[in-house]
């Protein structure tokens, strides 16, 4: 069961790639859940990515939300995301903000000893459109964008353990995302891009984890365009 989970998540990356412009990013996350009540908690995580090659910091996001928690499987949450994109305008670069109203689903079950999660979000992206503006850039205007996003993930304890609360594990998940409504201000099309993750970590106790791994994104451009990724990322989740 667990090879073939990783071999089908492998396969799909592979039918998304062909000859593309390649790159070498970092990424570092922490993913956070604090509880407020018996069906409620607070979700944020906040993410610092490099550039291509490692030259410089390209994005910075913050994403807080409300969760609510129909079962101990089965979570809800509606909230919002600030993300600071580099761009650059005929040489000038800055950094230009785009909001998002996020909404989404979280459903996990087991699958003999690894813990499978699946997570559904929509996305209302207000995207700023910078213009120079002396040395630098300022947002001029916003365009307004819809996307899909499906998410899976497994986590799959390296020791036997009925419970498992602490020791080695791996994980792989996969995303994809897919635009949905008006199209022209992203790239014109339905898929947008996928993100493939292979990954190790330790559960520190039953409230952290912390783990390290490979992530392949692949970005569909407009046009013919298209960037593949090959990302290192180090991660820390906190349940509290």
């Amino acid at each position: 069961m667990k090879k073939t989970l990783v071999c089908t998540l492998i396969l799909m990356a592979f039918s998304f790639y062909v000859a593309a412009q390649t790159q070498s990013a970092g990424w570092l996350a922490t993913f956070n859940t604090i509880k407020t009540g018996k069906k409620t908690s607070i979700h944020y995580d906040m993410q610092f990515r490099s550039s291509g090659q490692w030259k410089q910091m390209q994005t910075m996001l913050f994403r807080p939300g409300l969760n609510y928690h129909f079962r101990k499987n089965m979570t809800a949450t509606v909230g919002y995301a600030l993300i600071e994109n580099r761009r650059n305008i005929t040489g000038v670069s800055g950094y230009a903000p785009e909001h998002r109203i996020w909404e989404q689903f979280i459903v996990t079950h087991p699958v003999v000893s690894a813990a499978v999660q699946h997570r559904f979000r929509l996305e209302q992206r207000f995207i700023g459109q910078p213009v120079v503006d002396g040395s630098g850039l300022k947002t001029d205007d916003y365009n307004t964008a819809n996307r899909l996003r499906y998410f899976f993930r497994s986590v799959i304890p390296l020791q036997q353990t009925k419970t498992f609360e602490k020791g080695w594990f791996a994980a792989v998940q996969n995303e994809f995302f897919g635009n949905i409504g008006e199209k022209s201000n992203v790239n014109g099309k339905f898929f947008d891009q996928n993100r493939l993750y292979l990954a190790g970590g330790y559960r520190i106790s039953k409230k952290i984890d912390i783990e390290a791994g490979y992530l392949n994104q692949y970005v569909n451009g407009r046009g013919s365009n298209f960037t593949n990724t090959h990302v290192a990322q180090l991660a820390l989740y906190t349940r509290l």
